[in-house]
C-alpha cells in the first residue's frame, strides 16, 4: 500500500520500517511529535539525516520543530516530545532550553501552573550556570511566557532588558526582537504608552532589517490597537484589514484572533450594533480556564441582556477571583462592568479587591492585542456600586486624568459619563454643575467619534436638574427628584420600577418584568414544559412568593436576592413554554401570578416613595400603568430623563 493511500496512524514499530536509517530514539521522537502520521514524520526525518552523532536527535527535534498551536492552545505532540527530551541526559545549556520550552508550551494548561514554575526556575538556574548569554536570553523569554502573571509587569520590564542585552552579546537577532516586544507589552501594562510606542517602533525596525514577516504582522496589529485606543476607528479598521492580508501571507496562525480583537473592540466603543457573543463562547469551549466567558458576559451586557450577563457573573466569579494568567486582569475588568450594573455587593466587593493592586495601570490582554482602559475606571464603577462615593470619584478622576494624558478619547468619554452620574446623584449644586460639564464633554467626544452606543445612554442636552435619579448604592437605592432626596431599602419592586423608568412609553409584559427584562429570547427548538412540569413550577413559585414577601417585610435583602434569582430563572423557563416576548399568548397561571406579584410590588414601592418624597411619589402614581402589561408613561411636570 502506498504512503499516499495510508490514512491511519502508524505505530512506532511501523514507522521504524519506513525509516530504517534512523536510530530507534530518533524514530520514537518523530512518532511522539507526529502522532504516527507518516507525512509529518517523513518530512521531519529529513532534518535528522546526517545529524552529527554527538547531537541527541530527541533534544534536537524538541528544540527545533515549530509549535502548531495558537496562543493558549496546547500542541500535544510537541509536549510529548519535550517530555521525552526532558527525561534524557543532556548538557546544562541543552537541558535548560528543553525545560524552558516545555514550561512555555504548557501555558495553555491552567492546571500546570506549579509545574511550569518548577520547570522555569530549574531552566533559569541551568542557563545561568552554563554562562551562555544566548541560552539565558532564550530561557528568560520562555519563562516570561510560562509564568505570565499580571502582577509582575515591572519584573517583565527588567527581564526584557536582560533578554535584549544577552541576545546582543550572543548575536541572536530573533531573541533580541522577542525582548523588545516584551518591553512594549510591559510598558503598555504600566500605562506608559509613549515609551511603549517607542519600543514597538524599535521592534518594528529590527524586524524590517531581518525581513521578519511575522514581526510585521505583530506591529500592524498593535498599531491597530493603539489607533482604537485614540478613537481613530477608521484607521484601526483599515489596519485590521492589512493584518488579515499580511497574516495570511506570512502564515501567522492566530491572524483571525488578532483581527477579531481589533474589530470587536471598535464595535464595542462605537456601539449601536450587537456585540458578538458566540465567538467568545466558542473560545471558552476550546480553551477552558482562560476566562473567555467573562468577555461573553460583558458582550451580553453591552447588548442589553442584563439577566443573562448577571447569571454568567455568578457562574464565573469564583473561578476568576482565584485565577491568574495573561487574560486575568481583562477578565476581572469585564466582570466588573457586569457587577457594577447588576451584580450583588459581594460580587462587586470581590472584584474591587482583586483589581485594586493594579490601580494606575491599564487593562491589557495578553501581548497587548487588546487594551480596554484604565483599571481605575473599573474600580470607580465598582466603588459606586458599593456606595463608596468618594472612593469612586477618586478612581474615576484618576482614570480621566490617565485617558487625557494618553489621548485616549473613547476611554475619556466613558469615564466622564460614569463620573457625572455619581456627581449628579450625590451632592449639591456644585457637584451637579460638574456633572453637567462632564456630560457635555463626553457628549462632544462621542458625537465627533461616532460613539453611537454611548450617545444613546446620555440624557438629552440641558440643565442637569431636568434629570431625576433612581440608582442603587449597595443595599439601598438613592432617589433624587426635583429637590427631593431619599434612600430606599432594596426590594424587588425597585428593580421592577427601574426597568420601567428605563423604557418610558414601552409596554413590558408582567412575565418579562419579573423574569428580569423585556423580550427575553431563547434559541428555537427549546422544549415546551409538559403539564407536570408546569404544575411543579407553579407550586415552587407559590413558595418563593411567600418567601419574598417575608424577606421584604423583614428587610432581608440577602435572602430576597437569593430567592429572586431562583424565581427569575423559573419564570424565564415558563416564558419559553408560553411564547416569546411580543407575541400573543394565552393568560396562563404563571402569567397571572406574575401580574399579581409585580403589581403588588410596584405599588408598594410607590407608596414608600410617597412617604419620603411626595412629589416624586405623586408623579409615579400618575405615570405608571400595571396589569398584564406594565408601562411608565411620564405625566406632565415630570423629568426630562431618568438616570437609573
Amino acid at each position: 500500500m502506498s504512503l499516499a493511500g495510508r490514512r491511519r496512524e502508524l505505530s512506532a514499530a511501523e514507522l521504524s520500517v519506513l525509516l530504517p536509517d534512523l536510530p530507534p530514539d530518533a524514530v520514537h521522537a518523530l512518532w511522539l511529535f507526529s502522532g504516527g502520521l507518516p507525512g509529518p514524520a517523513l518530512a521531519l526525518a529529513r532534518e535528522l539525516t546526517g545529524l552529527d552523532a554527538t547531537v541527541d536527535p530527541v533534544a534536537h527535534l524538541a528544540l527545533t520543530v515549530p509549535s502548531r498551536a495558537q496562543f493558549l492552545e496546547l500542541d500535544v505532540g510537541l509536549i510529548r516530545l519535550l517530555e521525552s527530551a526532558a527525561g534524557r541526559p543532556a548538557p546544562p545549556a541543552v537541558r535548560a532550553r528543553v525545560l524552558a520550552r516545555l514550561a512555555r508550551e504548557l501555558l495553555g494548561d491552567t492546571s500546570a501552573r506549579s509545574r511550569r514554575g518548577e520547570l522555569a526556575d530549574e531552566a533559569v538556574a541551568l542557563a545561568r550556570s552554563a554562562g551562555d548569554p544566548g541560552t539565558l536570553a532564550e530561557v528568560l523569554d520562555s519563562r516570561l511566557h510560562a509564568l505570565w502573571d499580571p502582577a509582575t509587569a515591572a519584573e517583565r520590564l527588567a527581564t526584557a532588558a536582560e533578554i535584549v542585552a544577552g541576545a546582543r552579546r550572543a548575536g541572536d537577532a530573533p531573541a533580541e526582537r522577542r525582548g523588545l516586544f516584551w518591553r512594549f507589552v510591559a510598558l503598555t501594562e504600566l500605562g506608559d504608552l509613549a515609551a511603549a510606542e517607542a519600543a514597538l517602533t524599535t521592534y518594528a525596525r529590527a524586524g524590517e532589517q531581518a525581513g521578519d514577516t511575522e514581526a510585521a504582522v505583530v506591529v500592524l496589529a498593535r498599531q491597530a490597537v493603539l489607533a482604537t485606543v485614540r478613537g481613530r476607528f477608521e484607521d484601526a479598521t483599515a489596519l485590521a484589514a492589512e493584518v488579515a492580508a499580511a497574516g495570511r501571507r506570512a502564515g501567522v496562525s492566530d491572524t483571525g484572533r488578532l483581527v477579531g480583537s481589533v474589530t470587536g473592540q471598535v464595535a464595542v466603543l462605537r456601539g449601536g450594533a450587537e456585540v458578538p457573543v458566540e465567538p467568545w463562547r466558542e473560545l471558552a469551549r476550546r480553551l477552558p480556564g482562560h476566562f473567555f466567558e467573562a468577555t461573553a458576559a460583558r458582550s451580553l451586557m453591552e447588548n442589553g441582556h442584563d439577566v443573562e450577563a448577571g447569571l454568567e457573573l455568578e457562574r464565573l466569579l469564583p473561578a476568576v477571583l482565584a485565577g491568574t494568567g495573561p487574560r486575568w486582569v481583562g477578565a476581572l475588568a469585564d466582570l466588573a462592568v457586569v457587577a457594577s450594573r447588576v451584580g450583588e455587593p459581594e460580587a462587586a466587593r470581590g472584584l474591587y479587591e482583586a483589581l485594586l493592586p493594579f490601580r494606575g495601570r491599564l487593562v491589557v490582554w495578553g501581548g497587548a492585542n487588546t487594551i480596554t482602559g484604565p483599571v481605575d475606571d473599573y474600580l470607580g464603577r465598582l466603588a459606586g456600586r458599593l456606595g463608596r462615593t468618594e472612593a469612586a470619584l477618586g478612581h474615576l478622576t484618576d482614570a480621566a486624568t490617565s485617558a487625557r494624558r494618553l489621548g485616549a478619547l473613547p476611554w475619556l468619554a466613558r469615564t466622564l459619563t460614569a463620573r457625572a452620574e455619581i456627581l449628579a446623584r450625590t451632592g449639591g449644586p456644585d457637584r451637579r454643575d460638574r456633572a453637567g460639564q462632564d456630560l457635555g464633554r463626553a457628549r462632544s467626544i462621542a458625537e465627533r467619534l461616532g460613539m453611537r452606543g454611548l450617545l444613546a445612554t446620555l440624557p438629552p442636552a440641558g440643565p442637569p436638574a431636568d434629570a431625576w435619579w433612581l440608582v442603587r448604592e449597595g443595599p439601598e437605592w438613592r432617589l433624587e427628584a426635583d429637590g427631593e432626596t431619599a434612600r430606599l431599602p432594596d426590594g424587588r419592586g425597585l428593580h421592577y420600577l427601574r426597568a420601567l423608568l428605563a423604557a418610558p412609553g414601552q409596554e413590558i409584559p408582567a412575565l418579562d418584568l419579573v423574569a428580569g427584562g423585556a423580550g427575553l429570547r431563547v434559541p428555537e427548538g427549546d422544549p415546551v414544559l409538559d403539564d407536570t412540569a408546569r404544575a411543579a413550577y407553579r407550586r415552587r413559585l407559590a413558595v418563593l412568593d411567600d418567601r419574598l414577601d417575608a424577606a421584604d417585610r423583614a428587610g432581608d435583602t440577602e435572602a430576597a436576592t437569593a430567592v429572586q434569582a431562583e424565581r427569575g430563572a423559573l419564570l424565564a423557563e415558563l416564558r419559553r413554554a408560553s411564547g416569546l416576548g411580543g407575541r400573543q399568548r394565552t393568560q396562563g397561571g404563571e402569567a397571572e401570578r406574575a401580574r399579581v406579584s409585580a403589581t403588588r410590588s410596584v405599588w408598594a414601592v410607590v407608596k414608600r416613595v410617597e412617604a419620603v418624597a411626595p412629589l416624586a411619589g405623586a408623579h409615579l402614581r400618575a405615570s405608571l400603568r400595571t396589569g398584564r402589561f406594565f408601562r411608565y408613561h411620564p405625566a406632565p411636570g415630570g423629568p426630562a430623563h431618568w438616570h437609573v
